[in-house]
């Protein structure tokens, strides 16, 4: 799967979204509260919106521009839906950048 560097850097270029990605980075230490493992499934959106400290819409938003940028990836379990790192994305993301610099 190839990464659109444009797509990429106008996702990260959001001080609020570049936290979110951030966060994601260590589930487990940023969302404690997650009831199921962070790491496997992912941190459910409501999780993320309330400690962003940003409305609903807001998120679900940035999430998507981070998504659309291949860089989380999501799943709906239930009524919830759970976002992670795209880690493999990322890493290709980070190397497409290195490559161009």
């Amino acid at each position: 799967m190839s990464i659109d560097l444009n797509e990429a850097l106008k996702a990260l270029d959001n001080p609020a979204r570049l936290a979110i990605l951030a966060k994601l980075k260590d589930p487990r230490r940023n969302y404690p509260e997650q009831e199921v493992d962070p790491e496997d499934v992912g941190v459910c959106v409501s999780i993320i919106q309330e400690r962003a400290g940003l409305s609903q819409s807001t998120v679900s938003l940035y999430l998507t521009a981070l998504q659309r940028a291949k860089l989380v990836t999501s799943q709906r379990i239930g009524p919830w839906t759970y976002y992670k790192r795209d880690e493999k994305n990322i890493a290709a993301f980070l190397k497409q950048l290195e490559d161009l610099i």
